[in-house]
């Protein structure tokens, strides 16, 4: 795995980034423009996933960052039950909703492997010293 000296070139950051942007914009759409409540806990839990992801890595320590990687991809899963009641409650359609949870499974599927590889790391680490 690459050495990454800034959390803004990781690509599990940038992604999440990625969805952020798209919830923010998916909230300005007409169905969604004046549920404040609904906008309010949808931004909340995207911008949570870059957020946690840039906090972690910036503690330098992979035991902490492992623990913010976790909370990113809990956001993630808030998101997506959100997106769920959303469309259930139709706010947003089907294939905005298939879009979504399509891409936020494969972002929690990415966390878990990033998390699998540092826990890997640490435990390796620890036997060599």
């Amino acid at each position: 795995m690459a050495k990454y000296e800034r959390f803004e070139d990781l690509p599990i950051w940038q992604h999440a980034l990625e969805i952020g942007v798209r919830i923010y914009k998916l909230v300005e759409t007409e169905q969604l423009l004046k549920d404040y409540r609904a906008k309010d806990q949808l931004i909340g839990a995207a911008i949570s996933i870059s957020n946690n992801i840039a906090e972690g890595f910036e503690y330098n320590r992979n035991r902490q960052f492992i623990r913010y990687l976790e909370i990113a991809k809990g956001s993630a899963g808030e998101l997506r039950s959100q997106l769920f009641l959303m469309m259930k409650a139709g706010k947003i359609n089907q294939e905005i909703y298939d879009f979504n949870y399509k891409d936020l499974v494969l972002f929690s599927s990415a966390v878990k492997g990033l998390i699998k590889y540092l826990k890997e790391f640490e435990k390796n680490r620890k036997r060599k010293g």
